[in-house]
């Protein structure tokens, strides 16, 4: 380690300057680099393939990588929310117009319980028809405004959505492209140890993975059975409804039964057995049962966080962060419990004359395989190659 002097305590100072106004720079776009560098995780093993297939033209494959994403990924997510907004809207027109009344179920629900379940709601003071359904009709005219302000806003500021939009696949052209290269620079500038550095970006790659198909594919998921349940028992706005179910089952304390079981028991109380059992079945036996089945193979039990984390930090993330704080409060999470995880286990290493960094530098033990990408970095001679098809 170099002693500290007068002009190495300049040049570091001027390093961190120099990367916060950089970083400042950066931020009125973080969504659309963070997203770039996530689609990017993820479809690394498309780029990969691509470049083999087509003899080492990395230009060509990371514009093919592109080209799916934007299939897969982009436009569909803009059929979707174009369609959210308009369902968003017309229910928001039917509350105010009262063609859709949420009292009128309260009525309906009213009716239909037991002499002994009205007994126990007054002693709760709950027995106030009329207040329960002037608090619900406010309620729901009230969520329906927000959701049709949210979204209408997004859609109004199209010109920032289109900037964002191609920031995103410039980048992440760049990244496709240049990925290898990326992170050989990072594994060369980071201040920690070579051992640490790999196992931060295998992690960082892990968790971004684990919490993109995690999370996000179950959600969606979840929400696409509820939002087609929805629309083959014919209720209404089930797009709408699937949206909110999908993005209620990233929280693990609350869940898509705040939906779906609602209008089960509303059909169910109202003489409405039929939908209500094949409602109640779906969301009991379907919805609710493919977290437990997908979300262990997509994510794997070492990278799970404890429901507590996962909620804290995604209400937390949301609160800060908007839309985003979906991915980088639990991304930061599983970071943060990745990094003391790591501290722990090197404290409980014993005592040797050689170090961690040592013993990863002679070949034995230490970090574990590195990503994919990572691994790419390691071998500068196919990197040459590469860049020599590129160019021609």
């Amino acid at each position: 380690m170099q002693p500290l002097t007068a002009h190495r305590i300049s040049f570091v100072t001027l390093i961190i300057l120099v990367t916060a106004a950089f970083v400042w720079l950066l931020l009125p776009y973080y969504g659309a680099l963070l997203w770039a560098a996530i689609l990017a995780i993820l479809f690394n093993p498309l780029q990969r393939r691509l470049v083999v297939w087509l003899g080492g033209r990395r230009t060509l494959a990371a514009a093919l990588s592109v080209f799916a994403c934007v299939c897969i990924v982009v436009i569909p997510g803009l059929v979707v929310f174009s369609s959210l907004v308009q369902e968003a809207t017309g229910l928001y027109t039917r509350l105010s117009t009262r063609q859709f009344d949420p009292g009128a179920i309260v009525t309906h629900i009213h009716d239909a319980l037991p002499a002994t379940v009205m007994r126990g709601l007054e002693m709760l003071d709950l027995g106030d028809v009329a207040e329960i359904q002037a608090r619900l009709r406010q309620f729901a005219v009230k969520s329906a405004q927000v959701i049709t302000t949210q979204a209408l806003s997004i859609g109004q500021s199209t010109a920032q959505l289109l900037v964002s939009g191609a920031v995103m696949l410039y980048v992440l052209f760049f990244l496709f492209r240049d990925g290898t290269g990326l992170v050989a620079s990072i594994r060369g500038a980071s201040p920690l140890s070579a051992h640490h550095t790999d196992r931060m970006m295998a992690k960082f790659i892990e968790v971004a993975k684990a919490t993109v198909l995690g999370n996000f594919t179950v959600a969606a998921i979840q929400g696409a059975i509820g939002g087609v349940a929805f629309w083959l028992l014919g209720i209404e706005a089930a797009l709408l409804w699937g949206t909110v179910m999908a993005v209620l089952s990233l929280l693990p304390a609350i869940g898509t039964f705040v939906v779906w079981g609602p209008f089960a028991f509303y059909m169910l109380l109202s003489g409405d057995y039929m939908r209500g059992l094949i409602l109640l079945a779906i969301g009991a036996f379907v919805i609710s049962t493919i977290d437990n089945l997908l979300r262990p193979a997509l994510v794997g039990k070492g990278l799970r966080l404890p429901d507590y984390v996962v909620l804290v930090s995604t209400l937390g993330g949301l609160t800060l962060l908007g839309i985003n704080g979906f991915v980088i409060g639990p991304l930061i999470a599983a970071l943060f419990v990745a990094v003391w995880s790591i501290f722990t286990e090197e404290r409980r290493q014993p005592v040797t004359g050689v170090g961690p960094v040592a013993r990863v530098a002679d070949g034995e033990g230490g970090a574990p395989p590195l990503p994919e990408s990572a691994n790419e970095a390691t071998d500068a001679q196919t990197d040459k190659q590469a860049s020599g098809h590129a160019d021609s």
